[in-house]
């Protein structure tokens, strides 16, 4: 027992210097000039290392150790400040015109707008008649037109290019980040890497003909090349947690790395021979997938992993572990902000630390073979799922048992697939391609079957209070499971706190999947998220979804896609990039098939577009006259014109029409210039609905509403918003125009629809008349006015109390399909809100 606890002391020291350097990095890389921290930390270092020899106890040495760690990882990061500082002074900030020669030292991938993007090593960066030289850490952004350039380019050729600098993230590793405008000249990959791009390229040639979406997931699995991995796959993988399968993660090298070492032990090699002889297998595996960050740290996780199977000691796996964190990162400090390098060190630990007391507990109620095999999974989930709600504020319930049946397919085809990549014959490698096909179509119907689900992925708090939350779920979903005998009562907590867990998973899942879509009625085609002071607007033909906008806040918008039984975005409209039109993103990442947006505006909206695209988004940059389809219904681009400065001004405007369909503009955020040029610009036309501009504010050209005239007017606008909308001098606009008005801070949710009879109907979350004014006797009645285009009828508000489902609503006569002579009709009481006087912008 006492040795086991001197292990234990050890290991947890080991854990305090890994911890300790990977703070130190993070705080490091994330000033400019860290010289001084490393000095500082180096005498520290000095001071604990002398006072140790002095009086010896085991946690100075710990102390040392940790601080010249420390030291070390910041001397890293000093060590590129002269070369950031000659970037600096070229002014590149400022957007100058730079021309480079850089070799690739990455994968070169496809960017969300069509270009491509790759890490290299920049030898020389030209500004005017200054120049840098040296081995500049430089992330490119090819544009477009300049992709083709790059046919042939891979890990280690020399591309010489031109284009202006962006500003770099804090704490990103390039000194020096290019958006490339032209690519002058890129050469072919020599030596061993062009044998390398041969045997890749040889194997997605070899998949081809072969059925899909298995066909595009065997590159993946064997190498990480998803090119040839359709988008709507790579979405389902991500949304059932099998997304490391595709890429080259810890699990992948630890696959090659135990086949080379189960191959060697049948051969009868010594321990020894079979442990070299597998690094020898893994130095090539890396060698063949490309040796970029992100497969090197995921190959020295796997060699942790495959040394302490190989010792059988578990704990002494931990000390390894953090042995080699501690080594990335002092050779590489910028680890520590990389969420990838965090979940793989996350996982790992989670393997050498958890696996064995889950397999212990659920033994209890299965067999030991499927009790390993189920806590394999959990233990990464139950250590990951905090780090993963940061970036996605979900949950996937089906996480685990997609795992479970997918992962043992995982095995053979990354062997089959890997074999055949280096097969030196063209029969034996089409024919080891057709067996690798095999396990990644079982592979990717599990990923489509669980991610079609609907109550996959469970809505999750975001931010570091989500992460808390989860890590809190997991640890007593560890305890129960793992029952320890000396802490009863904790372990009684953990349970209580379970049950309640699964009560509320399953009464959300019941809400969301069931009972939700119930509580709107299910005629609609137009809706109004109540997402706050932002916008989210839907519409469905055919089958077919789109979404307008996202809120600002995730959270809910998932709760208004729940309410509407909205699982898969088919079109999804940014409007522009501010966060009350684009914060609740994260909602729909993975769900959303094509992406229109307006102009980007720096680089945080390239990175929320790359996001989209990464999850399988097809993008699309709307101007003028940018149009498609979804379902019946047609939609078109009203603006922004071409080369508009990003902002309200560019909104993208939307018109939708079709038969039967309620004829709607939706006019994003823009203000009374930009609609008096879309009026001038385009022929408006009527409409029965519009959602109104920029929540309701006082910045709008009465002329465009007079010209689209609607029936319905729908404001996306926040109770009690401190900006005053909508405001009085807007809503008073509406109401001379007849038009009925929903507004989401009192009437919640909206939805509109036109049904068999062509009766436009207004259906209000909240019940009653919340559009009543403020003084009944003084306030104006709405009156009924002509709707849509030539040779449509004309319509007429009515308002009742207490609608269908409970809400209120209020009812027209919408237009009748063409062809029919129009009429007039009598002009009832209408509909407008209780306004508060305000004069807000």
């Amino acid at each position: 027992m006492s040795a086991r606890r001197a292990l234990r002391r050890r290991t947890l020291r080991s854990v305090s210097v890994a911890a300790a350097t990977w703070v130190s990095a993070g705080l490091t890389t994330a000033i400019p000039d860290a010289i001084l921290l490393a000095v500082g930390l180096g005498i520290l270092s000095c001071i604990a290392t002398a006072v140790l020899a002095w009086r010896r106890h085991p946690m100075l040495a710990v102390a040392a150790v940790a601080l010249a760690c420390a030291a070390a990882t910041a001397g890293t990061a000093a060590s590129l400040a002269p070369v950031r500082a000659q970037i600096a002074a070229l002014e590149a900030e400022g957007g100058r015109y730079l021309e480079l020669d850089v070799t690739v030292t990455g994968r070169i991938d496809g960017s969300a707008d069509g270009g491509a993007w790759f890490d290299a090593a920049a030898s020389t960066v030209r500004a005017g008649d200054a120049t840098v030289v040296g081995a500049i850490p430089t992330r490119v952004l090819v544009d477009p037109a300049g992709r083709a350039a790059l046919a042939r380019a891979s890990m280690g050729s020399t591309v010489s290019l031109s284009g202006r600098a962006i500003p770099a993230a804090a704490g990103e590793r390039a000194a020096l980040v290019v958006r490339a405008g032209e690519v002058v000249s890129a050469t072919e990959p020599t030596g061993v890497w062009a044998w390398f791009e041969g045997l890749r390229d040889a194997l997605v040639a070899s998949t081809r003909g072969l059925p899909q979406p298995g066909a595009g997931l065997v590159p993946g699995l064997a190498v990480g090349d998803t090119s040839s991995l359709d988008s709507a796959t790579e979405a389902a993988m991500n949304a059932s947690s099998l997304s490391h399968l595709t890429a080259v993660s810890g699990a992948n090298c630890a696959i090659v790395v135990g086949a080379a070492f189960a191959l060697l032990a049948l051969c009868g090699a010594p321990r020894g021979l079979r442990v070299g002889g597998a690094f020898v297998v893994l130095a090539a595996f890396v060698a063949l997938v490309t040796p970029e960050p992100s497969v090197v740290r995921a190959a020295a996780m796997a060699s942790v992993a495959m040394i302490a199977v190989a010792l059988g000691r578990p704990a002494m796996g931990v000390a390894v572990l953090s042995l080699a964190v501690t080594v990335l990162l002092v050779v590489d400090p910028w680890l520590a902000r990389s969420l990838g390098f965090a979940l793989s060190a996350a996982a790992t630990g989670a393997l050498l630390v958890l696996a064995r007391p889950l397999a212990t507990g659920l033994g209890r109620w299965m067999p030991r073979a499927l009790a390993l095999a189920i806590a394999v999974p959990t233990s990464a989930q139950i250590v990951c799922g905090p780090l993963i709600v940061l970036i996605d504020p979900h949950v996937p319930l089906l996480g685990v048992a997609a795992n479970l049946v997918a992962d043992p397919a995982a095995a053979p085809a990354t062997i089959a697939g890997a074999l055949a990549c280096v097969a030196p014959f063209p029969w034996l490698r089409d024919g080891l391609t057709a067996l690798a096909w095999v396990p990644a179509a079982w592979i990717a119907a599990v990923a489509h079957t669980s991610s079609s689900v609907a109550a996959q992925n469970l809505p999750w708090p975001d931010g570091p209070a989500g992460a808390i939350l989860l890590a809190l779920v997991g640890a007593a979903l560890h305890l129960v499971i793992v029952r320890p005998r000396r802490l009863p009562r904790l372990t009684g907590l953990a349970s209580a706190a379970m049950a309640v867990v699964l009560g509320l998973v399953l009464g959300s899942s019941a809400v969301r999947t069931v009972a939700g879509p119930l509580t709107v009625p299910s005629a609609w085609q137009l809706a109004m998220c109540d997402v706050g002071q932002g916008d989210a607007t839907l519409w469905r033909s055919g089958g077919a979804t789109a979404l307008v906008d996202t809120g600002p806040d995730p959270a809910a918008l998932d709760r208004c896609l729940a309410q509407f039984g909205i699982d898969r975005i088919d079109l999804l409209v940014l409007t522009h990039f501010d966060l009350d039109h684009v914060g609740g993103s994260p909602a729909v990442i993975g769900r959303a098939a094509l992406v229109v947006h307006g102009p980007v505006d720096g680089h945080a909206d390239q990175r929320l577009l790359d996001r989209f695209a990464a999850a399988g988004a097809q993008l699309q940059q709307a101007t003028t006259g940018t149009a498609g389809a979804l379902g019946a219904t047609r939609w078109q681009a009203l603006g922004p014109a071409p080369r508009t400065d990003p902002g309200n001004d560019a909104s993208v405007a939307i018109d939708v029409a079709g038969v039967d369909f309620p004829r709607t503009v939706l006019l994003g955020d823009l203000g009374e210039e930009s609609q008096a040029a879309l009026r001038r610009r385009v022929d408006v036309p009527r409409v029965q609905i519009v959602k109104v501009a920029h929540h309701g504010s006082a910045d709008q050209d009465a002329g465009l509403y007079q010209d689209l005239h609607p029936t319905v007017g729908l404001i996306g606008v926040g109770a009690d918003n401190s900006y005053g909308h909508p405001t009085a001098s807007l809503l008073s606009m509406l109401r001379a125009l007849g038009t009925a008005i929903g507004r989401t801070d009192q009437d919640g949710a909206l939805a509109v629809w036109l049904d068999a009879h062509g009766t436009l109907t207004l259906w209000r979350e909240h019940a009653g008349e919340p559009g009543a004014p403020e003084n009944p006797s003084q306030a104006p009645r709405e009156t009924g006015k002509a709707v849509a285009g030539p040779a449509r009828g004309v319509g007429r508000i009515r308002v009742n109390r207490g609608g269908p489902e409970g809400g209120g609503w209020a009812a027209g006569r919408g237009a009748p399909r063409e062809g029919v002579p129009s009429g007039t009709r009598r002009a009832p009481r209408g509909t407008g809100g209780r306004e508060r006087p305000s004069s807000g912008a």
